[in-house]
């Protein structure tokens, strides 16, 4: 994992199933992102683009892990129509839409 980064650990623990299917055991990644994603978390929160602060944790957490993935593969070309629309996200974004 890169030094100059900051390094996260999460758990993702499957505790309820809607159809009675076996549950899954937790799965925990380590990984890590160039930002701060409490600091990210907090911001998001205070603005409170969905009216649930739970949903502006999971949308922060999953929007940085997800972009720090792409940014690290931008040359994949899964990634190739997604890149510069995401870029226009993440400007409205920051702007505080």
């Amino acid at each position: 994992m890169n030094p100059k980064y900051n390094h996260y650990k999460i758990t993702l623990e499957h505790t309820y199933s809607p159809k009675n299917e076996t549950l899954n055991l937790p799965l925990s990644v380590d990984f890590g992102n160039h930002d701060n994603i409490f600091n990210i978390i907090d911001k998001l929160q205070e603005r409170n683009h969905f009216n649930d602060v739970n949903q502006s944790a999971e949308f922060a957490i999953g929007l940085k892990m997800f972009s720090e993935v792409m940014l690290r593969n931008k040359y994949n070309p899964l990634f190739e129509e997604l890149l510069p629309a995401f870029k226009d996200f993440m400007k409205k974004l920051k702007g505080g839409v």
